[in-house]
């Protein structure tokens, strides 16, 4: 075996070592984000705020300069979106009660832009619990109180 083909077995099995360390990498950091998500979770139904502990910036910090360290791949950035909605603006369960009137859950989806599924789901469904939707024919009606 001639001295090049044994430099090129020895680059590939770095190659694919290095291809396994950066999926790793990139499952621990999804694994980091889902651990940050439930912590702020956790902390806005808990009365003790969130605290950043050293060994999570610390994880940070390694995960970043793991990313800048790998020139092959550009990382992806994502910008975070506040959860607070602007103080004029209905709320999600308002706004799919107004959409009640006669249509199916599939149409007040679609007329919900930007709002995932599942959480038009809970809204409709805490909805018709309270007595406030009621489902006649597979469409949804708001029921209307007369006391209000």
């Amino acid at each position: 075996m001639s001295t090049l083909d044994e430099i090129a077995k020895e680059k590939q099995r770095i190659s694919e070592a290095l291809d396994r360390i950066n999926a790793q990498r990139e499952k621990l950091a999804g694994q980091i984000n889902e651990l940050e998500a439930t912590e702020r979770v956790l902390a806005r139904y808990s009365a003790l705020p969130a605290k950043r502990t050293a060994s999570r910036n610390r994880a940070a910090k390694v995960t970043e300069a793991a990313a800048q360290a790998h020139s092959g791949r550009r990382r992806r950035t994502t910008t975070g979106k506040s959860a607070r909605r602007d103080d004029g603006s209905p709320s999600l369960g308002d706004r799919i009660l107004a959409l009640a009137t006669g249509k199916t859950q599939l149409e007040i989806a679609a007329a919900s832009k930007g709002v995932r599924p599942n959480h038009i789901g809970i809204a409709i469904a805490r909805h018709k619990r309270a007595g406030r939707i009621e489902e006649r024919d597979g469409k949804l009606y708001a029921t209307h109180s007369t006391a209000t």
